[in-house]
């Protein structure tokens, strides 16, 4: 059976959801038993995500292949509970790239390169290439419809119905329906352009998904049906949910899966829900108590900074009947003389990843604090480093750092390897994506695994210096975790403590609502 391909777009403004509805839809058509995957097509002009400001786009999130990409890829996972790879994160700049360096090679035999077809094509190779294997490949455009940025990805998507088959293709737009407060009533005028806009790029929508605020009457979707030609029953009123996990089900009642099976001429099996419904139902859950939890961070502009952490704290406290209490706390503004006036009242500290000087001496007090105190602690990549410079300085060697922050430190606990150095003027240092891990097996983490080999995603540079692995042990701490190949420090925890372990990996990118990840459960429990 041919691949089908369900184009994701957005109008009248940005930020509505579309990578929520996305992996909405793609979760109730896994959940018929169909073969899903979904990529994200995003028109900056940036080759990946890796350098883009966390402060202004979010996380960075990393695939199990080592691809840094748009946040959104960690919803796709996290709904449909697969792992994606590089293939599901294309940006425009990847694809310029690409065409221009095929023409220096002469790939085009001298013939004139244009957005048209060059761009277009290769763009959709990209989405042809990622949906090969699958029943149903899930394409998300970013930004809105009428952005000069997006122009092509649009006008690959459109070609997309030629190229492999109307029959094969179903177009998705999630437009914004306004509420004027002055007359009470929602405007659909907005939506109706935006609808318009996308079809003069040559694309008429088979499914409206209205967002709003407010419940949308009966007559708002019969307008908007007879302006936009899309039938009623493909135009879903999707209103604010108080959890996005409840739009999974939303759209399930909603009918959307039978419309989107038989526009598309595909079978499945009745779709089952209860684990979602009962997920929802812990969310929701009014009367569980609040678990405290300080974030130690520097990037606090931008709710989605840390969307994997987070997502992952909630999931881990849902999981034990709790509600997770995020408190952010300004690494900046911390040091060993305040520090107790933010973290004294917390039941427990997580220390994430990061990049930069900036924090870190905030950062290396909270761990100090948590190992003096008894705090509960989970560090994760930046977060193992300030732990281990954090108990070395209390071993006596008061000016101990990383290299990243203090080239001349006497004492670099974290360092870069040899075999990095040389490298560091060409880039291409960091340890991206999957590596293996073993763990000891007398070890908390071990047994909060249920396993001893593990494998993790990294995204990080500098590494742990194993000359200091006595200066560790002298704070109770040990090294538990090893990289089997290279012998590099992965995980450290002390047993002394009631929960004080840290990871050079990032466990977040693997946690999901409905399978929280086992390091963030045992946090969260022992703060109980």
């Amino acid at each position: 059976m041919a691949t089908k391909y369900i184009f994701v777009t957005g109008g009248v403004l940005s930020g509505l959801g579309k990578g929520i509805t996305a992996a909405s839809i793609g979760a109730i058509l896994k959940a018929r038993g169909l073969q899903v995957n979904i990529q994200k097509c995003d028109p900056y002009f940036n080759v990946d995500a890796g350098t883009l400001n966390p402060a202004e786009h979010g996380e960075v999130f990393v695939t199990k292949d080592g691809a840094e990409t748009d946040l959104d890829l960690g919803h796709y996972e996290r709904f449909l509970d697969i792992e994606l790879t590089n293939k599901s994160s294309t940006m425009s700049g990847r694809i310029f790239k690409q065409v221009i360096e095929n023409e220096r090679a002469g790939e085009y035999l001298g013939k004139t390169v244009q957005i048209i077809p060059h761009i277009t094509d290769a763009m959709q190779k990209e989405m042809i290439n990622a949906g090969k294997g699958f029943d149903i490949h899930f394409v998300e455009v970013g930004g809105t419809v009428g952005d000069y940025e997006s122009t092509a990805f649009i006008e690959a998507v459109r070609q997309m119905k030629s190229t492999v088959g109307v029959e094969n293709v179903l177009y998705v737009h999630v437009v914004y329906l306004p509420f004027l407060e002055s007359s009470k009533e929602l405007k659909s005028k907005p939506a109706q352009n935006a609808v318009r806009e996308l079809r003069e790029a040559g694309i008429q929508p088979d499914i409206l998904i209205a967002r709003s605020d407010h419940d949308v009457p009966v007559n708002v979707i019969k307008k908007l049906s007879l302006f936009t030609d899309v039938p009623e029953a493909a135009i879903v009123p999707m209103r604010t949910a108080k959890t996005v996990y409840q739009v999974p089900r939303y759209i399930e009642d909603y009918g959307l899966g039978k419309v989107i099976l038989d526009r598309l001429g595909l079978k499945g099996n009745k779709p089952d829900l209860k684990d979602w419904d009962k997920l929802v139902e812990s969310i929701l859950d009014k009367k569980a108590k609040t678990v405290k939890i300080g974030l130690v961070a520097k990037y606090l502009d931008h709710l989605d900074t840390y969307a994997s952490i987070v997502e992952a704290l909630k999931a881990a406290c849902w999981s034990v009947g709790r509600q997770l209490e995020l408190v952010r706390i300004n690494a900046e503004k911390l040091d060993d003389k305040n520090v107790a006036d933010s973290l004294s009242d917390l039941d427990g500290i997580l220390v994430p990843g990061g990049f930069g000087s900036r924090g870190i001496e905030g950062k290396i007090a909270s761990a100090k604090y948590a190992i003096l105190n008894d705090l509960p602690y989970l560090g994760i990549c930046l977060g193992l480093q300030v732990a281990v410079i954090a108990a070395v300085r209390m071993n006596g060697k008061s000016k101990a750092n990383s290299t990243e922050f203090d080239p001349e430190t006497p004492d670099p606990v974290i360092d870069l390897m040899e075999s990095q150095k040389a490298l560091v003027a060409l880039g291409g240092t960091m340890r991206l994506g999957n590596y293996e891990c073993k763990l000891a097996k007398s070890s908390i983490t071990s047994k909060l695994y249920g396993k001893t080999d593990i494998l993790e995603r990294h995204r990080h540079r500098y590494e742990f210096n194993s000359a200091y692995v006595d200066d560790l042990c002298k704070q109770g701490i040990e090294i538990v975790g090893k990289n089997p190949q290279t012998g590099l420090a992965e995980v450290i925890e002390s047993k002394k403590l009631r929960f004080f372990i840290s990871t050079q990996y990032h466990p977040e990118f693997n946690s999901r609502p409905l399978k929280p990840h086992p390091l963030f459960v045992g946090f969260i429990k022992a703060t109980l």
